[in-house]
């Protein structure tokens, strides 16, 4: 070992990362077990059903329509209606293997547990605010220094902060954090001068030069919370299966205060669960990685997992912007397993506060997932992985497919013959409303609109079930009403996202630029002319779809769709309304933990204060970069 850069990190262990191509797989490093029957029956249990439900919807469009005559319209109605569907059906029998997985019971986990490991946890940052970060690196030091530790840890903060002025706050917040008394657990500190390859380079740095002094990496984001139980028991599933290379932690949302934030908590919530559960199932030792709050082996990564560039439309070097995915694919394919621990329990983050910031955090992943389809044929990729792969991309790939329907079925597959008529000669004062000319279609639109619900309906039916559960929502009439608020929000927020997704779909196609910015995760009212500006395109075409149904050339269902969008700036005004303190409680869309938070984010609230006090006092000059 040589000495260190800087006081604030230990001494040099260089670990070398291999080299690694998409063209080409190499040698597996590592050998799994033979799968076993059981795990191969619960992932037909997800993909058969799935597809015969789709097939079964597309047999019965194709005879619905060819009562008529079969048009080209109606052909590719069909074609994107199955396109669509497939990713809603694997999401409603995911659910159901997850319910038939709870009833049957878990087994426990038969293997002893291995050595102790040095488990660091490394906290990637750029241009967050010092306080906030630190204070939940503070909080999760002393929640794993209260516990028992049958491995040893330590925090590494690093930084690419790009702002001299953050950059120093970072600093002396760190120094805070290091010079308090009998403190049992390290905290380190280093900045890159150049953010070279974002996270993945700030990552891969740090294991090219310390790496080889530690068995494990907690990754975390700057958002990231985890309990002291939650960190030990991912630390333990991976003690005690040696054939793990990367485990994922299910991390649950807190302390959201707006309408917005609030609507996804209380989503993650009471539905979360359930899809993470069903998602474990059918991936098995193929799961997927999500960026943060998961423990890799990290011989294992550096053996495989260093990401190559991808080539760009002019020959370019493209550096591949979701990672993670991609890392888990890697690492999939060297022979490792990478598995979810959706129950662990005691892992946290953050969510965007309102509706603008999290449309600009979703361009970014937006472009990223939508890489993913350059890599499908990357050689000695797992079937499972490339499936995630397309599954992430075709999460934004779904928005302009299902406008493409909207416009299709709107425009050209009227629900009635000839010129729309509301009033008759014989009576003008009673609207007569147009109807589908077969009553198949209203079965058919029914079906679809109930799968896309079940499984929010199955998750808070489950819960409901369960006294116990229910009485940490406050009782079953309070769960009862935010569940149908927190269903129309989302039907009512829908067609915004799906226009937005849409945008940024086209803009990933278009090459066009995405600014990478660090996360804005304080509610903040965003001005008028902001969000008219913002939401354009939608106010445009949701004015346009009004006016051609007063027309009569539109059908009228589209009215819900056709008001969001005209409305869309109010609706995201809307979003950031602080809604935690209203008097009428089903509006406040709580959860177990907004009404009884968990002790570390307590802990971690204080600590961010605590900090945010001591960096008011004058500053001293920052530790140079790297």
């Amino acid at each position: 070992m040589t000495r260190p850069l800087d006081p604030m990190m230990p001494p040099r262990a260089p670990l070398d990362l291999a080299p690694q191509r998409f063209d080409r797989a190499g040698a597996q490093d590592h050998a799994l077990p033979r799968g076993r029957r059981r795990d191969l029956a619960w992932r037909i249990g997800a993909f058969g059903p799935a597809v015969a439900i789709t097939l079964s919807l597309i047999v019965g469009l194709v005879r619905w329509f060819d009562a008529g005559g079969f048009t080209w319209g109606e052909g590719l109605a069909t074609l994107l209606i199955g396109f669509t569907f497939i990713w809603v059906s694997l999401s409603v029998t995911g659910v159901v293997l997850a319910v038939i997985r709870l009833w049957l019971g878990r087994r426990r986990e038969a293997r002893g547990r291995g050595p102790a490991q040095r488990i660091a946890l490394v906290v990637p940052i750029y241009n967050e605010t010092p306080s906030d970060v630190m204070g939940n690196v503070a909080a999760m030091r002393r929640e794993l220094e209260c516990g028992p530790r049958r491995d040893t840890y330590a925090f590494f903060i690093l930084s690419d902060t790009q702002s001299p002025e953050i950059a120093a706050e970072e600093w002396r917040a760190v120094q805070h954090l290091r010079g308090e008394a009998d403190r049992r657990i390290d905290v380190h500190y280093r900045r890159r001068n150049a953010n070279t390859d974002r996270k993945v380079g700030n990552i891969n740095g740090w294991i090219a030069e310390y790496g080889a002094a530690w068995d494990a990496m907690i990754v975390l984001d700057a958002d990231s919370l985890m309990t002291g139980a939650g960190i030990r028991r991912l630390a333990d599933a991976l003690a005690r299966d040696p054939d793990a290379g990367l485990i994922q932690s299910f991390p649950v949302l807190i302390s959201a205060e707006t309408l917005f934030g609030r609507m996804q908590q209380f989503a993650t919530s009471v539905y979360g669960w359930l899809a993470a559960e069903g998602l474990s199932l059918w991936s098995q030792k193929e799961g997927n990685y999500w960026g943060h709050n998961a423990i890799i082996r990290i011989r294992a990564f550096a053996q495989s997992a260093q990401l190559p560039h991808l080539t760009g439309r002019r020959g370019q070097s493209e550096l591949i912007l979701s990672h993670d995915f991609v890392e888990a694919g890697m690492l999939r394919r060297a022979g490792w397993a990478v598995r979810f621990l959706p129950q662990a329990g005691g892992s946290f983050e953050e969510t965007p506060a309102s509706l603008v910031d999290y449309v600009l955090r979703d361009r970014r992943w937006c472009r990223g997932n939508l890489q993913h389809l350059r890599l499908l044929a990357a050689r000695g990729f797992h079937p499972i992985t490339r499936f995630h792969l397309l599954q992430g991309a075709f999460a934004y790939l779904l928005s302009p497919a299902w406008f493409a329907l909207l416009v299709l079925w709107s425009a050209f597959l009227p629900m009635s013959a000839g010129e729309t008529s509301y009033f008759s000669p014989a009576n003008p004062f009673y609207p007569v409303w147009p109807s589908v000319s077969r009553i198949d279609g209203v079965w058919f639109l029914a079906f679809i609109y109930t799968m896309l619900l079940l499984p929010k309906i199955v998750a808070a039916a489950l819960l409901a079930a369960s006294p116990g559960v229910i009485r940490l929502y406050g009782g079953i009439g309070r769960f009862a009403l935010t569940t149908l608020f927190e269903i129309a929000l989302a039907v009512l927020y829908a067609p915004i996202l799906m226009v937005q997704q849409s945008i940024a779909v086209l803009a990933a196609c278009l090459g066009r630029p995405v600014r990478w910015d660090g996360q804005a995760r304080s509610g903040h009212h965003y001005a008028w002319g902001t969000l008219l500006r913002f939401h354009a395109a939608e106010v445009l075409l949701g004015l346009g779809m009004i006016a051609g149904m007063m027309t009569g050339a539109l059908s009228l269902w589209l009215a819900p769709v056709a008001l969001s969008l005209a409305l869309a700036p109010a609706l995201s005004r809307l979003s950031s309304l602080r809604v935690s303190g209203l008097r009428w409680r089903p509006l406040r869309l709580d959860t177990p933990l907004s009404l009884r938070e968990p002790r570390v984010q307590v802990r971690a609230r204080a600590e961010r204060a605590r900090l945010r006090a001591a960096l008011d006092a004058p500053a001293s000059p920052p530790m140079a970069a790297e």
